[in-house]
C-alpha cells in the first residue's frame, strides 16, 4: 500500500510539473553548445604507466557502490538511500579489487557521480584518486535533478571508461528507449547508451566501447539496442580500425542451458520489473561472437558456472553470465576470467555488487 500511494502522489506531481515545463527535472541528455554529454575526468595525481605489450582490460558493473544492501528495487527490502560511510566502505572494497586486478583499461557500469542515494559521492573521481588509473570519460544513463518517487532525489548514474593511458574523441551514443513504457515513465527512466573513446598505446590506436543494455523490457528494445551496438563495432572493423567492446549486456550467451530457471523478473507481479523470456533471446549475442570474446563459447560449454558474472539471488551464488568483452584484435587465449571471489590480495567481490568483474588480456600488435 505504501508504494501504491507513493506512486499515485508521484504521478500527480509529474503531471503538474510536465504541464508547467517541457523538462522540469532536467532528465534529457542532449548535446549542445554548453554541455558535452561525454564528460572528461583525470586523477588528481597522474601515474606513469609501464611500457608493455599487453593491456589488461576489466569490465565491472559496480551497482553504484551499493553492495548487497537490501534496496527496494531488489525486492528484498525497503532501503532507498545510503549513508556516506556505507558508500565509502563499499568503494574501499571496490578500489581494493581494482588495484588488485590492475587494469590498464577499466569499463564500469552503474557509476554514480552525483546522486542522493549514494550520498553525493563522485564514485568515478574516487576510483581515479584511489587506483593507478589516470583518465576517464563518463556518459550518464540516468540523470534527473529530482526524482520524487520513493525519496530518490537527485540522480546521475552511468557508464565510464577509465585508462592508465590518455583518452580522446569520446562520444556518447544513444540507444533506444523502451517503447512500451508510458511517456511519464520514459521521462524518468534510464537512457541507455554506448560510450566510445580512443586510446593510443605505443603508437597503436584502439577504439574502446562500453555499454549497458536494458534489463526490463518485454518488447524488442534489447534486440534493437544490441543491433546498434553491433553496427558501431562493425563500422570500426570494416574501416580497418581496432576495437575493444565490453559491458553489461543483460543477455545470456548463445547455447546457455537451463534458461527456464533464469527468471529475470525482479519483483513478482510488478510490471515495472518485468523482463522478456530468456528462451526468446538465446541467440541475441551470437553476432558478437564473430569477433574474439574474452570467454569463448567452447570454454563456456558444459559446466560454465565459473563464468557466471551476475546473481539475482540474495543468498545464493552467481547464477548467469551477463557481462562480456570482445575485440577484433587478439586476447591472450583462455585468459578471460570472471573474478567471482577473493583472488590472493583482492577483495571478496559478491558483497560489493550483484556483478563480478570480468578480465581479459589484450595483445598489442
Amino acid at each position: 500500500m505504501k508504494y501504491y500511494s507513493n506512486r499515485i502522489a508521484f504521478l500527480f506531481w509529474v503531471v503538474v510539473l510536465l504541464i508547467a515545463s517541457c523538462d522540469p527535472f532536467d532528465t534529457k541528455i542532449e548535446e549542445d553548445a554548453n554541455s558535452k554529454t561525454a564528460i572528461y575526468y583525470e586523477s588528481k595525481i597522474i601515474k606513469e604507466p609501464l611500457s608493455k605489450d599487453t593491456l589488461n582490460v576489466v569490465c565491472w558493473n559496480i551497482k553504484f557502490g551499493g553492495g548487497r544492501i537490501d534496496f527496494f528495487f531488489d525486492c528484498y527490502g525497503d532501503r532507498v538511500l545510503m549513508t556516506e560511510s556505507e558508500v565509502v566502505s563499499n568503494m574501499n572494497g571496490i578500489g581494493k579489487e581494482i588495484k588488485h586486478l590492475d587494469p590498464d583499461i577499466l569499463l564500469l557500469q552503474e557509476v554514480d557521480i552525483q546522486s542522493k542515494r549514494s550520498a553525493y559521492v563522485d564514485q568515478l573521481q574516487w576510483i581515479l584518486d584511489h587506483t593507478d588509473l589516470n583518465y576517464a570519460y563518463y556518459a550518464s544513463q540516468w540523470k534527473s535533478d529530482y526524482v520524487p518517487s520513493d525519496g530518490l532525489g537527485r540522480v546521475n548514474s552511468g557508464n565510464a571508461i577509465l585508462s592508465k593511458y590518455p583518452l580522446k574523441n569520446a562520444k556518447r551514443i544513444d540507444l533506444p528507449l523502451i517503447e512500451e513504457q508510458s511517456g511519464i515513465v520514459q521521462y524518468f527512466y534510464l537512457r541507455r547508451n554506448i560510450l566510445k573513446t580512443l586510446v593510443t598505446v605505443k603508437g597503436k590506436e584502439v577504439y574502446v566501447f562500453n555499454t549497458h543494455t536494458s534489463a526490463y523490457s518485454t518488447d524488442d528494445t534489447r534486440q534493437k539496442q544490441l543491433s546498434i551496438i553491433g553496427s558501431e563495432v562493425d563500422l570500426i572493423n570494416d574501416t580497418n580500425g581496432t576495437f575493444i567492446l565490453g559491458g553489461d549486456f543483460n543477455t545470456i550467451p548463445p547455447g546457455s542451458v537451463k534458461y527456464e530457471e533464469f527468471n529475470d523478473d525482479a519483483c513478482k507481479g510488478d510490471p515495472d520489473y518485468e523482463a522478456a523470456s530468456f528462451k526468446e533471446e538465446l541467440d541475441l549475442m551470437l553476432p558478437f561472437y564473430m569477433y574474439e570474446p574474452a570467454v569463448s563459447l567452447e570454454r563456456y560449454a558444459g559446466d560454465n558456472s565459473a563464468f557466471y558474472s551476475f546473481t539475482s539471488d540474495k543468498n545464493g551464488f552467481w547464477n548467469r553470465k551477463l557481462d562480456y568483452l570482445f575485440t577484433n584484435g587478439d586476447f591472450v587465449d583462455d585468459a578471460g576470467l570472471v573474478h567471482q571471489s577473493t583472488d590472493l590480495g583482492g577483495a571478496e567481490t559478491m558483497p560489493l555488487s550483484d556483478h563480478a568483474p570480468l578480465s581479459a588480456m589484450y595483445i598489442l600488435k
